[in-house]
């Protein structure tokens, strides 16, 4: 009788792509282990086209890898994720409670904003593991935030631009974190009780998997295994989806990776935002005005700022000719693209990328780090402040933009970054043998090494699978 794990990832295709990355490598590790990936459809019902990209993940060559999709009543009623999960519970129970029948069930494995069905676990009296999509410096930040809270009462909401504490001292960093810093979810009071409510949780679980390599990040994930009063934790990444790539169907996706092909090794810089990444009119112009003057090759993945991205995706500008500045495309057009949507794993495993400038999400960071592309950092909202400081204080892997660039896009506001601030990082990026590239590269055959036979990565997979049975 094989041994059944239940995978509960987050509604939305961008959890669920990773998540079923790691099953595979999970089944394919062992064939002891079967696993069931319990999808939860959006809020909203989804549509046609989420059916078909959930369908294209799982093959029938992988008997042993399956998922069920519960049936839910779509609602036009914006609730937190967490809260939305939480009411889904029993159609979960039964969905998990008709495959005991037939596997032995081994355990949950559960995404970081799904930690309710834990309860479920303890019902089918089994453990919960924990899949942590961000990094290991960024859980050992939340659950120190937790602890002071919980012990000592000390309540990051509190601090303010007048507050006489500047630098926050986190074990699992090397060196102090400037309050200036700190993303918005900590400094605002719903979102950090959130936050610490998740870091309760990660606790009582029998493991964590954490989406990083070793030797990516040494101090924080020591940090973590020697701290008592947490489950183990195992560095299994980087866990990519390198599929997303090109479409050859002739369209826009297409020409652009045939535009790439023809440029010289590493003389574009690629501007790409992530799904919730927009800009406003006056801040679009201003990196318009530093890519007209770096003088670069450049794709520039533009999107329209969103007035709330909980309710509402960045869209696309519907003409470019207004809000660029005046013959902006013309000046341009023999050295750069402007578009919309970016095929952004296809793009940066390309040679002719030289650079990318991101919002610092762990996965752009860890796929731009796979095809040694060094960063130009430039965080909008969640975690990715301290990802951004991660990347340049602690690793000296990518080239900041400013040190602290105020705002987030979950609350509304975000300073505006002026054209000669963009256009020194972007000349500074793509400096051809700079420490920061040099670095890059040596990182890129670590994080291909670690997921090799004896790599880091491959021997904490075996170990969390011998765990498991």
């Amino acid at each position: 009788m094989t041994m059944e794990l239940v995978f509960i990832p987050s509604p939305g295709i961008g959890h669920l792509r990773s998540t079923v990355e790691l099953a595979k490598q999970l089944v394919n590790g062992d064939e002891r282990l079967s696993i069931t990936v319990i999808i939860i459809p959006r809020s909203s019902g989804g549509d046609a086209s989420d059916s078909a990209q959930i369908s294209s993940l799982f093959t029938p060559s992988q008997p042993r890898l399956r998922h069920e999709t519960i049936s839910v009543s779509p609602t036009s009623e914006r609730r937190p994720t967490q809260l939305y999960i939480d009411s889904q519970k029993p159609q979960v129970r039964d969905a998990v409670a008709r495959l005991v029948v037939d596997s032995r069930l081994a355990g949950f494995v559960i995404d970081m904003f799904c930690v309710s069905m834990m309860d479920l676990a303890d019902e089918f009296k089994v453990p919960s593991y924990l899949v942590y999509t961000s990094n290991a410096t960024f859980l050992g930040v939340t659950l120190h935030l937790q602890k002071m809270y919980d012990e000592k009462e000390w309540d990051t909401s509190e601090l303010s631009e007048e507050s006489t504490v500047k630098e926050l001292e986190f074990p699992c960093l090397t060196r102090p974190y400037p309050v200036e810093c700190l993303p918005y979810i900590f400094l605002s009071k719903e979102w950090l009780q959130l936050f610490l409510s998740q870091a309760r949780k990660f606790r009582k679980m029998k493991g964590v998997l954490v989406n990083s390599v070793a030797e990516l990040e040494p101090h924080a994930l020591d940090v973590l295994s020697r701290d008592g009063d947490l489950p183990r934790v195992y560095p299994i990444g980087p866990v990519l989806h390198l599929q997303n790539g090109s479409r050859d169907d002739g369209g826009e996706e297409s020409e652009v990776l045939r535009w790439l092909d023809k440029q010289p090794e590493r003389s574009v810089v690629f501007l790409c935002f992530g799904s919730l990444g927009g800009f406003s009119e006056e801040q679009t112009k201003e990196i318009a005005v530093a890519l007209d003057r770096s003088g670069y090759r450049f794709l520039w993945s533009l999107r329209r700022a969103s007035p709330n991205i909980l309710t509402e995706a960045p869209g696309d500008y519907a003409n470019l000719e207004e809000i660029l500045p005046e013959g902006f495309l013309d000046r341009t057009s023999d050295r750069g693209k402007v578009i919309g949507w970016a095929p952004q794993v296809a793009v940066l495993a390309k040679h002719a990328i030289g650079g990318f400038v991101t919002h610092c999400g762990w996965n752009s960071m860890l796929e731009s780090l796979w095809f040694g592309v060094p960063m130009v950092t430039w965080p909008l909202y969640a975690e990715q402040k301290v990802n951004a400081f991660e990347m340049v204080e602690e690793l000296g892997l990518a080239v900041e933009i400013r040190r602290a660039i105020r705002g987030d896009l979950l609350d509304g506001e975000m300073e505006m970054v002026r054209a000669e601030e963009l256009e020194r990082a972007i000349r500074s990026v793509m400096e051809q043998d700079s420490d920061v590239r040099n670095r890059v590269k040596e990182m890129a055959e670590k994080c291909h090494v670690a997921l090799m036979d004896g790599g880091s990565s491959k021997a904490a997979l075996r170990k969390f699978i011998e765990d498991v049975i």
